[in-house]
C-alpha cells in the first residue's frame, strides 16, 4: 500500500476546516478533485474515515485515528525537507580532516571552534597523521580536507596556501647551545636529537638538511607530541627541533631555551589540500573557505 502524502494531506485540511469546499479552497484545487481523492483513500484504506452532511464533514473512529498518524507523518515529512535543506546549503554535514601535527597544535583547535560556532551542525572529524599520510589519505578518499607542509609531494591534488611557520630549536638550560640567541644547523649536530615519530616532516627536513651538510642527525630517541619531545629535551635526552608558537608556550613551563634557527627551511609553508573543491561537499567547502580565509 502506497499512501499519497498529498491525499493526507488533503484529508487533514478537510477535518480541521469542516468541510471539502473550504479545504479545496485553501489548497487551491477544485472541490470535486479533493472529494474524488478522499473516496480513493477510504477504498485503498478498506475503511470510512468520513461522514459527509449538508453542515459539513466530521471524522469517523477510523478517520479521527487517521487524523493523529497523517499529522505526525505530515510534521515528518515537512522535517525530512528542513533537514536535507540544511545539508544541501552546509549548515548540516559531516568533514573528514587530516593534519599534520604542527597544525593541529597551533591552528586548528580555534580556527575548528570558530566555524563550529557558526555552523553547529557540522559534525568535524579530525585526525593527526603525519604530512605524507594526509596526502595518501586524500588520494584514496579516506579524508575530505588535509593539511601538510608545502614540500610534501600533492600528486593529484588541489592545493591552497594555509599558515607559514617557524621552525627553532629546543635545549635544556644550561646546555652549550642554550647562551646563542641563534644557530644554523649545521652547528648542532654534534648533539643528540630527540626527534618526532618516522616519517614526520620536521625530521624529513632535519634529514635533508643533515645530508646537504654531509652530516647525520644523531637521533637518540623519538616521540609522538611535541609535549613529550619538551620534556624528553628537559630531561637532557637530546636537543629536538619544533614550531616557534608551540616552543614558547613550553619554555615558560619547562626547562628548555628557545634558540632561532638561521637555516632558510626553517621557515614552513603549510598548504589545504583536496581532491577537488568544486567535488567537496558544502559542509566541507565550507570549512575550507574559513581555513583559507583565517
Amino acid at each position: 500500500m502506497r499512501l499519497d502524502p498529498f491525499s493526507l494531506k488533503l484529508f487533514v485540511s478537510v477535518v480541521e476546516r469542516g468541510s471539502i469546499a473550504a479545504a479545496a479552497a485553501q489548497d487551491h484545487i477544485a472541490p470535486a478533485a479533493v472529494s474524488k481523492r478522499l473516496s480513493e483513500l477510504e477504498i485503498q484504506l478498506r475503511t470510512p474515515l468520513l461522514t459527509r452532511t449538508n453542515k459539513g464533514v466530521q471524522p469517523t473512529p477510523a478517520g479521527t485515528a487517521l487524523l493523529q498518524m497523517a499529522r505526525q507523518l505530515l510534521l515528518s515529512l515537512d522535517d525530512i525537507a528542513v533537514q536535507m535543506r540544511e545539508w544541501s546549503g552546509g549548515t548540516r554535514g559531516q568533514v573528514r580532516i587530516f593534519a599534520n601535527i604542527s597544525a593541529i597544535t597551533q591552528f586548528l583547535p580555534q580556527e575548528i571552534a570558530a566555524f563550529l560556532k557558526r555552523y553547529p551542525q557540522v559534525d568535524v572529524h579530525l585526525q593527526e597523521r603525519i604530512s605524507t599520510a594526509v596526502v595518501k589519505a586524500l588520494q584514496e578518499n579516506e579524508a575530505d580536507v588535509g593539511i601538510c607542509t608545502a614540500s610534501t609531494p600533492a600528486l593529484g591534488l588541489e592545493v591552497f596556501p594555509y599558515h607559514e611557520d617557524e621552525l627553532v630549536l629546543i635545549v635544556p638550560r644550561g646546555h652549550a647551545l642554550a647562551r646563542k640567541r641563534s644557530v644554523a644547523l649545521i652547528e648542532t649536530l654534534d648533539h643528540d636529537f630527540v626527534g618526532l615519530h618516522t616519517g614526520s616532516a620536521i625530521n624529513l627536513a632535519l634529514a635533508r638538511a643533515s645530508l646537504a651538510a654531509e652530516r647525520n642527525v644523531r637521533m637518540r630517541i623519538q616521540v609522538t607530541s611535541y609535549d613529550a619531545l619538551a620534556r624528553m629535551v628537559e630531561a637532557g635526552l637530546g636537543i629536538g627541533v619544533m614550531p616557534r608558537a608551540v616552543a614558547m608556550p613550553l619554555a615558560k613551563s619547562l626547562g628548555v631555551k628557545v634558540v632561532t634557527l638561521t637555516d632558510a627551511w626553517a621557515t614552513r609553508q603549510l598548504c589545504l589540500c583536496v581532491r577537488s573543491y568544486e567535488a567537496l561537499p558544502v559542509a566541507a567547502k565550507l570549512l575550507v573557505d574559513s581555513l583559507r580565509a583565517s
